[in-house]
């Protein structure tokens, strides 16, 4: 596992997923990524907001894609984020704040005009269920509220050694919630496999 912040700010860039391992029909959004050295982080006031990379956190990166309205169709955005830690610790206190997080805010802000609420949190630690690739998994499945309406989301945050992985579908008019669970499942799966090549024999 990536014990250096170079080491571990390269293997973020070469998991988190640009917009065409998403799929042909993706594209940048703007921005593009995440602000170099900050980190996500839910405040006090339950608003989604970038900060400084807190201790015991090498790197994060996070990518934001989406399929522009056409065809009747809504604006479909996703994003790929990676999180290197310093230790299993600190990477699995991620993933039960993550699990927490809903209960403490019943509703987030992720933009101006971009909410999520009503979310549901299912945690499958390695062995349990169908988890037989990732140390750790939380799966969150909520309402994604804009000024157009309310849509599915899906947010899968799953554990490998000290890598975290996320990934965000936020619904949107005409997409169904198999075709967005598809989407997310399928890019958990892609992040995973390259955090498996990048590492290799690292340890």
């Amino acid at each position: 596992m990536p014990r250096t912040k170079s080491r571990a700010e390269a293997l973020a860039a070469a998991v988190a997923l640009k917009p065409k391992a998403w799929g042909a029909d993706f594209r940048e959004q703007r921005p593009a990524a995440s602000t170099p050295g900050t980190a996500a982080v839910l405040d006090e006031q339950c608003r989604w907001e970038r900060r400084a990379l807190p201790q015991g956190v090498l790197a994060s990166l996070s990518r934001y894609s989406e399929i522009p309205a056409a065809g009747g169709k809504g604006e479909l955005k996703v994003s790929a984020a990676v999180t290197v830690h310093t230790t299993v610790r600190e990477a699995d206190e991620h993933l039960a704040t993550t699990l927490e997080e809903p209960l403490r805010c019943r509703q987030q802000q992720v933009r101006t005009d971009e909410r999520i609420a009503e979310l549901i949190s299912t945690a499958t630690p390695y062995g349990q269920g169908s988890n037989t690739y990732s140390d750790d998994q939380v799966v969150e499945m909520g309402k994604y509220l804009t000024g157009s309406g309310a849509q599915t989301y899906y947010w899968y945050v799953t554990r490998l050694g000290t890598v975290t992985l996320a990934v965000s579908v936020k619904g949107a008019k005409g997409y169904s919630d198999n075709e967005l669970g598809t989407y997310a499942s399928r890019a958990n799966v892609a992040m995973l496999t390259r955090v498996e090549s990048e590492l290799g024999g690292d340890s």
